[in-house]
């Protein structure tokens, strides 16, 4: 089945609204996925909420911008997810994430940058 470059940009909206809604609201649910105990390690908490912020307004323009803005969000979101899912391997690789946490987020950042590139089919 094919997916639709609008279908793909509104799915990738939606995971940006709320991954940076949990950012902003609830970021002990992301660390927790992290492998990271808030209550016991609070230093994730600021850039959760720094970063979900700017998630939401990233999901938001997605959204929302049509014609030549929204070719240019679109395009913006493969850098932005690309690098999320290298920086998630690396990460990994390093040890600088727990294994699972690692593979967790790398299949998840290639998953975006799968639909950012299918958002961009017609751009």
């Amino acid at each position: 089945m094919e997916m639709r470059p609008d279908t793909a940009a509104r799915a990738l909206a939606a995971v940006r609204l709320v991954n940076g809604a949990l950012g902003l609201v609830a970021p002990a649910v992301l660390l927790h996925g992290l492998g990271t105990d808030a209550r016991a390690d609070r230093s994730g908490v600021y850039p959760f909420r720094m970063f979900g912020i700017r998630t939401v307004v990233l999901g938001v323009d997605l959204w929302t911008q049509r014609g030549a803005a929204g070719r240019d969000v679109r395009r913006r979101a493969v850098l932005i997810h690309g690098s999320d899912a290298v920086i998630a391997a690396v990460s990994g690789l390093r040890g600088d994430l727990p294994r699972r946490a690692a593979l967790m987020t790398t299949t998840l950042s290639t998953g975006n940058t799968v639909l950012a590139l299918l958002a961009n089919r017609d751009a």
